[in-house]
């Protein structure tokens, strides 16, 4: 009887082949097994309902996953509560003082009408969820005056407007706000240490793509996901992560912080909704890091520590870039130990490091936010002794001064620095030669000293533009943030401030 059908074929096939085609069979799948990721189990038991064991070894994405998951099962260390609650009144009176800011009253009219019930910190009204996340982390990052962190660029200025608008529409307790802010901080300073120095210098803006990881793991904790939905939530994150350097000094990098807040939010969302996404979008192939780094270090990405993240934050006195700081700091220091005039001023040279090329030199600035971009002009300032600490310093009419302007003419920026700190170099038209060296990047450790200057910026930037008595309540609210039952009293009272 004449056999007919593929089972003929194929036992034809397979006659003189037998002998090589279960070696190349088991080539192939060495191969796959060489290059697959480890988790690839992981994200098959997820589709089939089943549970991952603790047997297999996860990628980096899962690893990072279960830390931060891991940080839910016990309150956060004093220590980190404290800073924690510096950054969030910090960052609130930085988004307060910035909403008269143009690119934040641009948002507020496109965004404009939308219903919702969730605050606008900036004004005095609610919009849909997301759109308060965009303003808020817009707003947060305009006067550039956000804390910031050396793991990533700034750390609050996409986490807090997450933390604050889903604590707001969940009505979490501001201990669960606070232990979600450093669960989202921990998240995007680990990521930014995977991706290593290269993904900066390649012209990445570490506050927008990192932070959309930070925002998301923040927002994840708020919204109880599993480890399953984090890794997709994850993977929802870094898909959207972007940002670039090259608009620095335009209204576009405060936009970074505010996209990043929203994308972090809406990735969460998602997930917990099903959504999916790469499980492991920080090591796979075409993924997250290996597109965007050629420092990739997962030891420094897992790495354990005796106090999360949080506690390295950095404070800005200065309303201008970070990265100006160190000049700054050592142009008033020359300017306070040796009497001189901006005539006697013949040439000043600053040393900084080789990344300040790209970030904060901007030459001849025409704007009061490319001041903030320059180290000319902000050793300038320092060197005649204007108030850096004040934002209003930072001003179009400030850019267009004749004597600065002159003083900018006379400093040269070079790229030599051998270490973070940053030199400055004066030469007297009496032939005195002046020095100084000055770096600002040690977090403090003294949290009640910190806590007294950050009040004192707080006033700084509000008694003179937020409702009578508002600034010391909010800083009150801050401060105990922690043991309030909600958000209510803390956004309510910022409700009132901007009624002016």
């Amino acid at each position: 009887m004449p056999q007919h059908g593929y089972g003929h074929r194929w036992r034809g096939f397979w006659r003189g082949r037998s002998c090589w085609i279960p070696s190349l069979a088991a080539a192939i799948i060495h191969a796959l097994a060489a290059t697959a990721r480890p988790c690839f189990a992981m994200r098959w038991q997820y589709h089939r309902g089943e549970a991952m064991t603790d047997l297999q070894v996860p990628d980096v994405t899962c690893a990072l996953v279960r830390q931060l998951i891991a940080m839910r099962t016990a309150p956060p260390a004093p220590e980190a509560v404290t800073v924690a609650k510096q950054c969030l009144l910090d960052w609130l009176g930085v988004t307060l003082a910035a909403r008269h800011e143009p690119l934040v009253e641009m948002l507020c009219d496109e965004l404009d009408g939308a219903d919702g019930a969730c605050s606008v910190l900036v004004r005095d009204r609610p919009a849909s969820l997301l759109d308060a996340v965009l303003i808020n982390g817009a707003a947060g990052h305009a006067l550039d005056y956000d804390d910031v962190i050396t793991a990533m660029g700034h750390p609050t200025a996409p986490v807090a407007p997450a933390v604050i608008a889903l604590g707001e529409v969940t009505g979490a307790s501001g201990a669960k706000v606070v232990a979600a802010f450093i669960a989202g901080l921990e998240a995007e300073c680990r990521v930014a240490n995977l991706l290593g120095p290269s993904h900066y210098a390649k012209g990445w803006h570490g506050t927008a793509t990192f932070g959309c990881f930070g925002a998301a793991a923040a927002a994840g904790h708020l919204l109880d996901l599993d480890e399953a939905q984090m890794c997709h939530a994850f993977g929802i994150a870094g898909t959207q992560a972007a940002g670039l350097k090259s608009v620095f000094g335009t209204m576009s990098k405060p936009l970074h912080a505010g996209r990043a807040a929203q994308n972090g939010v809406l990735a969460a969302r998602l997930a917990r909704r099903g959504f999916t996404s790469d499980t492991d979008i920080l090591g796979s192939a075409q993924g997250f890091a290996a597109t965007q780094s050629t420092s990739v270090d997962r030891g420094a990405a897992l790495a354990p520590r005796a106090l999360p993240w949080v506690v390295d934050v950095l404070f800005k006195y200065h309303a201008a870039c970070y990265l100006t700081h160190n000049t700054i700091e050592a142009a008033a220091a020359l300017r306070d130990g040796t009497p001189f005039s901006t005539a006697d001023i013949e040439a000043v040279t600053v040393e900084v490091q080789p990344m300040h090329m790209g970030v904060c030199n901007i030459e001849a600035p025409r704007t009061g936010l490319e001041c903030k971009f320059s180290l000319r002009m902000t050793c300038a300032m320092a060197l005649l002794g204007e108030d850096t600490f004040d934002e209003a310093l930072y001003s179009d009419t400030t850019a267009a001064r004749p004597d600065l302007a002159a003083l900018c003419a006379r400093t040269q920026v070079e790229p030599c620095a051998p270490t973070i700190a940053s030199t400055v170099h004066v030469r007297l038209s009496d032939g005195r030669k002046l020095s100084h060296t000055a770096d600002v990047t040690q977090p403090v450790r003294d949290l009640a000293a910190q806590q007294q200057r950050i009040e004192r910026k707080f006033r700084s930037l509000g008694n003179d533009s937020l409702a009578a008595g508002t600034p010391d309540r909010i800083i009150a609210l801050c401060r105990d943030l922690d043991r309030a039952p909600d958000l209510s009293n803390l956004l309510a009272a910022c409700a009132e401030a901007v009624r002016v």
